[in-house]
């Protein structure tokens, strides 16, 4: 008589996080009083707050990830030459091998290499295309003379779609602007790796074959925000039938491949604290950045970065393309964003790649847009459990350079951003159950005024107070 098989009744397993917590750092806890008082003092802006105020971070997922212990080894091999660090050739042949491009100019973080860009490649009276605006990219091109225009598809701005690739350009829109204002007055295609605006949205290997196919027609560069790219290579393979069986590190290979250059921070994929890159296959390109660099980063083998932090890159590039990484790591946000669905809590679907978004103008309806819903919804969410959130909307928009007048954005939201490796599934639990509450005494909320107003990038700065 042999032994029966037992096959348990669950269909599905827990999962658990590919590494285990090597140093811990101890948090602050804080009494709802002293929340009040701090966020009052911040203005009702999360970006003003004391992060030793702040129990939960999710303000942002850039520069916040714990290293590895293979990371915190390569920081001591740091060759802090002034010119010709070896860590920046390690540096180099891993966006080389893993990324594909040819020619790596670095920087001190992601909006170094925007800057050198847009100098280099618009010019006053230029259009820039672009699958939804970031804040730091659209400035940038703005400043060097150039409009940005949304050829986004429709369903981006649609909070409820469950279209699975709302990153996608809109084909027609694309072609539409470029009979308008003519390819030479284009210098370049701006493409997202996952929409940060739109919800984390990614866009389809499919649809950036086709905008490749369409740009090679008319003679026009598509250059990259590759910030999150490896996350948008995950939705590929989850989304995509003919990448389900590929490697993350092949996909990503393929989806640079269909582009001439990229911008970068480090600071997200990379799982590093500081450091980008602007990367190019055009050695013309790459010989005007080379030289632009000099004057505003650094010598062209440093880039603002220390010898040290372009190790641990390095060897964050490495990490980031392993598939049980990412797969943890988006499998986290998926957790936070299926609970908070489960309980009827608005939010951004489908469940994106670095963070949920919450929908202020479901969450808090009675807040008209220009009372800033979701600034007051994030400055809430802090006063309730001490976590740090970030507004996505009629503040982070900011104003037309033509007009002077508020951009309304289709999109009002607050952005949970889930740093990489750092918290664990009952920060989770602890963030769903903060929100559930605010949620449960939604209606007693009212909106807010700003009372102060930086010239650019307002959100990093403004200042507001309730009405």
């Amino acid at each position: 008589m042999t032994d029966a098989k037992h096959t348990s009744p669950r269909r599905r397993r827990s999962w658990a996080e590919p590494y285990k917590i090597k140093v811990v750092e101890p948090l602050k806890m804080t009494t709802r009083a002293e929340r009040e008082q701090a966020i009052a003092a911040a203005g009702y802006n999360t970006f003003l707050l004391r992060s030793e105020d702040v129990y939960i971070d999710l303000l942002t997922d850039s520069g916040t990830a714990a290293m590895s212990d293979y990371q915190w080894a390569g920081m001591m091999l740091g060759d802090e030459a002034y010119a010709g660090s070896k860590n920046f050739y390690n540096l180099e042949a891993n966006i080389q091998k893993y990324y594909g491009y040819r020619y790596i100019v670095p920087t001190h973080q992601g909006r170094g290499a925007e800057n050198i860009l847009s100098q280099i490649l618009i010019k006053p009276g230029d259009y820039i295309p672009g699958n939804m605006y970031f804040t730091t990219t659209r400035l940038h091109q703005e400043l060097a003379g150039g409009t940005f225009v949304d050829v986004i598809i429709d369903e981006a701005h649609d909070a409820q779609s469950l279209h699975p690739f709302k990153g996608n350009i809109d084909l027609q829109k694309l072609t539409d602007l470029i009979e308008r204002v003519g390819a030479e007055r284009i210098p370049y295609i701006s493409v997202a790796g996952t929409v940060n605006m739109a919800g984390g949205q990614p866009i389809s290997m499919a649809n950036l074959r086709e905008v490749h196919q369409l740009a090679q027609t008319h003679g026009i560069r598509i250059i990259l925000d590759a910030t999150r790219a490896v996350e948008n290579a995950y939705f590929i393979q989850q989304r995509e039938e003919d990448y389900r069986n590929q490697a993350i590190a092949t996909i990503l290979h393929e989806f640079c491949s269909y582009t001439d250059g990229c911008t970068m921070s480090g600071k997200k994929d990379a799982l590093v604290n500081i450091g980008g890159w602007l990367a190019l296959n055009d050695y013309n390109l790459y010989e005007e950045a080379r030289n632009l660099i000099v004057i505003y980063e650094g010598l062209h083998t440093y880039g603002g970065m220390a010898g040290r932090d372009m190790e641990a890159m390095a060897r964050g590039i490495e990490e980031s393309v392993k598939d049980d990484h990412i797969r943890a790591r988006i499998g986290q946000v998926e957790y936070l964003g299926q609970k908070l669905l489960d309980w009827g809590i608005p939010i951004v679907v489908p469940i994106g790649g670095h963070a949920i978004y919450l929908d202020a103008k479901r969450f808090l309806p009675q807040i008209p847009q220009e009372q800033f819903p979701a600034q007051r919804l994030a400055a809430e969410l802090y006063v309730e459990a001490g976590i740090r959130a970030m507004e996505r909307g009629i503040v982070s928009a900011g104003r037309s350079k033509e007009t002077g007048d508020n951009y309304y954005p289709d999109l009002e939201l607050v952005r949970l951003t889930i740093p990489r490796r750092v918290y664990t599934q009952a920060h989770m639990d602890l963030t769903a159950e903060a929100v559930e509450e605010v949620y449960y005494n939604r209606d007693r909320l009212r909106g807010l005024k700003m009372i102060y107003e930086p010239k650019y990038l307002r959100f990093f700065q403004a200042r507001f107070e309730l009405l």
